[in-house]
């Protein structure tokens, strides 16, 4: 039995999201079918998180184990062969044993995108907002969150994680275009909605309705309910996920 770790980027519309759900259509659903029928046997996958229905990825990373040996160029040619237009296989590499695509991920990063006016390549990918926003008090409230680990007021409700500490690496909004602006958040691990929920909270700090200081007491109150409307999923990347380098060691 061998483990390999599967690269992919999805276009995350017509999915609930990358976790197997009783009622939808999921990533990992159409990749664990996809393997399984191209090496003929049952296959099943890990992945290094999951994303919210709606919700892209650049780069997905997981894990799956197989009996059979093959050749990872040409599997990985003939599940892009099979799978649906909106889900590609960017490599599939053999890594040791133990190797976890969730448990060993060292970080993991996501892009939020925004546009300031209407502009219809990116409507589908962007969240428009056409008030006028203080991207530098969004910035200093963002560098807040470097500070602290307990980020349960981003929580989703009822969640089952054990714990809802994170060691967020860094937080910015930076400028594409003259209306284009994007928010890179990484962090070691993230929670459920986490990512949404800062998004919209941060935007309220943008639009004047709340401070600086009243986004680092929203965070100190540990309390879902007193931070900001989650921003929506369409415009959420998943863009990298980082492991250690000896996980990829060739298996003795």
């Amino acid at each position: 039995m061998q483990r390999y770790f599967i690269y992919l980027s999805y276009n995350g519309k017509n999915y609930c999201g990358w976790q197997i759900q009783p009622n939808g259509v999921s990533v990992q659903q159409k990749l664990e079918e996809s393997l399984s029928i191209i090496l003929q046997e049952q296959i099943s996958i890990t992945g290094s998180g999951r994303t919210d229905s709606g919700v892209h990825a650049r780069l997905m990373v997981a894990h799956f184990d197989c009996e059979k040996s093959f050749d990872c160029m040409t599997l990985c040619k003939k599940l892009n062969g099979f799978l649906p237009s909106d889900i590609a296989v960017l490599k599939i590499v053999e890594v040791i044993p133990e190797a976890h695509a969730r448990f060993d991920a060292i970080s993991r990063t996501y892009k939020y995108y925004i546009i300031t006016k209407k502009n219809p390549f990116y409507e589908d990918y962007a969240y428009r907002i056409p008030s006028v926003l203080n991207f530098n008090s969004m910035n200093e409230a963002a560098e807040i969150l470097l500070e602290y680990e307990d980020f349960t007021s981003f929580s989703k409700l009822h969640s089952d994680t054990k714990t809802n500490n994170c060691k967020v690496m860094y937080a910015k909004w930076e400028q594409e275009s003259d209306s284009l602006w994007f928010f890179t958040i990484q962090a070691n691990r993230f929670l459920r909605n986490m990512v949404r929920a800062i998004v919209g909270t941060l935007l309220q700090v943008g639009r004047g309705k709340i401070t600086v200081e009243d986004f680092r007491g929203i965070i100190e109150m540990k309390n879902r309910s007193i931070a900001g409307t989650s921003a929506p999923a369409h415009a959420l990347f998943l863009v990298d996920v980082t492991y250690p380098a000896g996980l990829f060691e060739a298996s003795p």
